[in-house]
């Protein structure tokens, strides 16, 4: 999958007071991650929070991404509906989206042959061209995902799962897989990666994935501490507060979330507040110097 690789920024999406989308802030926080280093920038993945918004701002918000952002930019085209999702992938093939990132269906829980029928026809009414990613999450079977991508009919697979043994039996099966999960970004040493903490560290997840590919073995361990050390915080929360709060606290303007946590949650994101802004400067010396 040579067209994607290296670090693919999952983005949050920024909102306003109303829960509208902030495109002045989703404007800046692209340039941040070009800055940061990503190759690429994933718009409406899960750390968009894609449900919450509707496709006329999803549509408008792609397009005009795809000519702010100085890297490729990935579509997200999940919703609940095969109908919405090739709507999106049209909108985003007009405003010359990289690629389609499609997810399985939203909320009801669809058998493998269900799930094969879904993205055998999408691609064949979105075409090949942006190519086809397919989002694999728990819900699709490791066999199903292979079957669909070696079809020809798609350029790859997002594994989001976090299981490394699926992800090698993709490269067994020369189908091309990008992680999706940043616990894996040590182990899939260098591959492309679609990341959600790259939203907030784009710096360190760029000088992980060089280190990698350099084969500096002493300066990967350092820096997969340190996002080993930021992935623990986030386990603790509900995607992506935590990496929408950090992304906050690097000067961006991000919104409230979509839902409320809990109190106790709530304490323990402002313990993460202050973790952070100790962390970050020393991550900050170390991406530098990588």
């Amino acid at each position: 999958m040579d067209g994607f690789s290296g670090v693919q920024a999952a983005a949050i999406t920024p909102r306003g007071k109303d829960g509208e989308v902030d495109f002045g802030a989703a404007f800046e926080l692209i340039d941040h991650l070009c800055r940061g280093g990503a190759n690429g920038i994933l718009l409406f993945g899960p750390p968009g929070e894609y449900p919450a918004f509707s496709i006329s701002e999803r549509a408008r918000l792609v397009y005009l991404a795809a000519k702010r952002s100085r890297v490729p930019l990935l579509a997200g085209v999940g919703s609940a509906t095969l109908d919405l999702s090739l709507e999106l992938a049209r909108e985003a093939r007009d405003a010359g989206a990289a690629a389609l990132v499609v997810p399985p269906p939203l909320f009801f829980r669809y058998d493998q042959d269900d799930l094969r029928a879904f993205y055998r026809q999408f691609a064949v009414e979105a075409g090949t061209d942006p190519p086809i990613l397919i989002y694999r999450t728990e819900a699709m079977e490791l066999e199903t995902a292979i079957e669909l991508a070696q079809s020809g009919r798609f350029a790859g697979v997002v594994d989001a799962t976090g299981n490394i043994d699926h992800y090698e039996q993709f490269l067994s099966a020369s189908v091309p897989v990008l992680s999706g999960d940043d616990g894996l970004a040590a182990r899939s040493r260098g591959r492309g990666i679609v990341s959600a903490a790259a939203c907030a560290v784009p710096e360190l997840m760029a000088a992980l994935h060089r280190s990698l590919r350099a084969g500096v073995e002493s300066e990967s361990q350092a820096l997969d501490h340190s996002l080993q050390e930021f992935l623990r915080w986030v386990a603790r929360f509900p995607e992506p507060a935590a990496v929408k709060l950090a992304t906050g606290l690097r000067g961006l303007k991000t919104g409230p979330l979509i839902v409320p946590l809990s109190p106790q949650k709530q304490k323990d994101l402002d313990s993460f507040r202050d973790w952070f802004q100790r962390w970050l400067p020393a991550v900050r010396k170390l991406s530098a110097n990588a």
